[in-house]
């Protein structure tokens, strides 16, 4: 397809080295890696590969990598395996979270507050978390606290080392998970912010789809803080059975290496787009009645734009005739309601939550894809019909 991407918090192409790793280890590395002969020790040995590159990437120099078949099953083993990894937990445990968290953190904690746990929102009004509040839920019977580190839908970057230390001082029994599934090689991400479980997912970062991870930390691993929620063979050392995706683990760990060596070049790049975005469409009368909605904090490729009377998936659909590809929030809740609570947690209005638009980058779109979306925004402004 031609046109201009401006979707890559939805998912992102193939880079050169992952395409190249996923090819090579499928044709020539096809074993099963918990066969004890040479195809199974070779495939062991690829994703061992694959694991030292995602520890690098984090910086990571202790602790586990388990691999999963997506971001949002690393999610779901890091906050069902949490809750349910001692039976005491079971009786009114708390879990403390945030407002506007991706559906697969909601999920699985609407999940357990059916089943008896407790579970707190904090605050997050124009992307900041309120740490007030959350210092005032950490209470005794806290076992975990889950917060994302960069809002998929407005970019919002939220303070995990803050959080860590918080939760660390006030309840020392419970863990800090971070989904880092937006903010994994956009925005330094590492265990030294004192996370315990940390979720990774490879088809953002220019890595395949259908391949996740969990990082874990020591501590957790030596307490037995987390409970497999995918039973079977064993595998990931007891944490998530099923066999490997071999090939795209060793894509992972090609896409973290290449995004890691090209880290600071990268994320110029895409603050350059988004600085220059944000500054015409500030200073430009074309996008007077365009609201930004603006993170003090924010990550260096999402830009969420709020639009005057326009649903968002009529504006989506004409910058697409255009050759524009834009979301109207996350792809995972495109085709339900759970995008609406993240724009919520902001600050907008149900009825200006309608009309958002994300415009997420890539270290790969010019100045001049920027200039061609501007245009194209300007047409559908002056063509679309207004809702009353």
């Amino acid at each position: 397809m031609n046109g201009i991407y401006l979707d890559n918090s939805a998912t992102t192409p193939l880079c050169e080295a992952a395409r190249a790793r996923f090819l090579a280890v499928s044709q020539d590395c096809w074993g099963n890696p918990s066969s004890l002969h040479g195809w199974g020790n070779a495939a062991a040995r690829e994703l061992n590969t694959a694991r030292e590159a995602i520890a690098r990437a984090l910086g990571a120099r202790d602790g586990q990598v388990v691999f999963t078949g997506s971001g949002s099953e690393a999610n779901n083993l890091a906050i069902l395996g949490r809750a349910y990894a001692k039976e005491r937990y079971r009786r009114g445990a708390r879990i403390v979270t945030t407002r506007g968290e991706h559906a697969s953190v909601t999920m699985p904690l609407a999940k357990l507050a059916g089943e008896g746990y407790e579970v707190v929102e904090i605050d997050t009004v124009g992307g900041e978390i309120d740490m007030a509040q959350l210092e005032a839920a950490l209470t005794k019977n806290t076992v975990l606290v889950t917060v994302m580190a960069v809002n998929n839908e407005t970019g919002a970057r939220y303070d995990i080392a803050a959080i860590a230390r918080a939760t660390h001082r006030l309840c020392p029994d419970a863990i800090v998970h971070t989904d880092a599934t937006q903010a994994f090689m956009k925005v330094p991400v590492s265990p030294r912010d004192g996370a315990d479980l940390i979720t990774v997912s490879a088809h953002k970062i220019e890595g395949p789809k259908g391949c996740g991870a969990l990082w874990i930390s020591p501590a957790v691993i030596k307490n037995k803080g987390l409970t497999p929620q995918i039973l079977g063979g064993g595998q990931e050392n007891g944490l998530r059975s099923g066999t490997e995706n071999v090939a795209g683990c060793a894509a992972f760990g090609a896409a973290c290496d290449y995004a890691r060596a090209n880290f600071e070049e990268h994320t110029k790049a895409m603050r350059a787009c988004q600085e220059y975005l944000i500054k015409v469409l500030q200073s430009d009368t074309r996008f007077a009645e365009v609201k930004i909605n603006l993170p003090k904090n924010r990550a260096p490729h999402i830009v969420s734009l709020t639009m005057p009377s326009i649903k968002s998936e009529t504006m989506l659909h004409f910058l697409s005739a255009e050759g524009i590809y834009v979301s109207s929030g996350s792809a995972c809740s495109s085709h339900g309601r759970h995008g609406a609570p993240p724009l919520l947690a902001f600050g907008l209005s149900e009825k200006e939550a309608d009309n958002v638009i994300r415009v997420s980058l890539s270290h790969r779109n010019t100045k001049e894809e920027m200039d061609a979306f501007l245009s194209a925004l300007t047409k559908g402004l002056s063509s679309l019909v207004r809702i009353k």
